[in-house]
C-alpha cells in the first residue's frame, strides 16, 4: 500500500486515530496542532496516497539537546567540549492499531530520522533523541540502531553520522 509523508493540518481526520494509548491519541486529537502554532513541535504524518485525510500514524520532531557527557567516550574525544550540544527530539511516534503487523512503524521511525538529517542543512544537530515509553518502544529503538544516552533506561539516541550512513 502506498504511503505518504506530510505536515499534520487540519484537513487530516486526527478523531479517528486510535493506537492503543490514550495519551498519544489524545495528543494528535487535541494538542498537535496547537503545539505546531506554538512552535513546540513539528507534526508530521503518514497517510494512504489513496485515503489522503486517513492517518497511519504520526510522529514530533523538536530542537533539543544533549549533555556532552552523556553521550559515548568515542564521541567526546571528537567533539568541541561544549557543555551541551543540538539534537533532535522525536517527541512523540505512533500507528493507528489497524495498521499494527505491517511495518509502519518502520517507515514513520526512518521518516523521522531522514527528515531530522535533512533538516540538518539549516538547523545543526549531532543526533536524533527519543524517549521509550515501555520496554517494547526501548526494543523498536535499539532493533533500528539507537543506543542508551548516558545513564538512562528510557531516553536513546542516533547521531545523525550513523543515520546518514543508514540513508545516504
Amino acid at each position: 500500500m502506498p504511503y505518504r509523508f506530510e505536515a499534520l493540518s487540519r484537513g487530516h481526520d486526527r478523531a479517528s486515530f486510535r493506537c492503543g494509548i490514550p495519551v498519544l491519541d489524545l495528543y494528535l486529537q487535541t494538542l498537535a496542532r496547537k503545539d505546531a502554532e506554538r512552535r513546540l513541535a513539528a507534526p508530521f504524518v503518514m497517510v494512504e496516497a489513496a485515503a489522503p485525510t486517513c492517518i497511519v500514524g504520526y510522529y514530533t520532531l523538536s530542537a533539543f539537546t544533549v549533555e556532552l557527557t552523556d553521550l559515548p567516550a568515542a564521541m567526546q574525544t571528537k567533539l568541541p567540549r561544549y557543555p551541551t550540544l543540538p539534537a533532535t527530539l522525536i517527541g512523540r511516534l505512533a500507528r493507528d492499531a489497524k495498521y499494527r503487523g505491517q511495518g509502519t512503524g518502520p517507515l514513520l521511525l526512518i521518516d523521522a530520522v531522514k527528515r531530522a538529517l535533512t533538516q540538518t542543512a539549516q538547523i545543526a544537530s549531532l543526533a536524533v533523541v527519543a524517549d521509550a515509553k515501555d520496554a517494547a518502544a526501548l526494543r523498536f529503538d535499539r532493533n533500528h540502531g539507537f543506543a542508551l544516552l548516558g545513564n538512562s533506561t528510557k531516553r536513546v539516541f542516533i547521531p545523525m553520522a550513523t543515520i546518514a550512513q543508514l540513508y545516504p
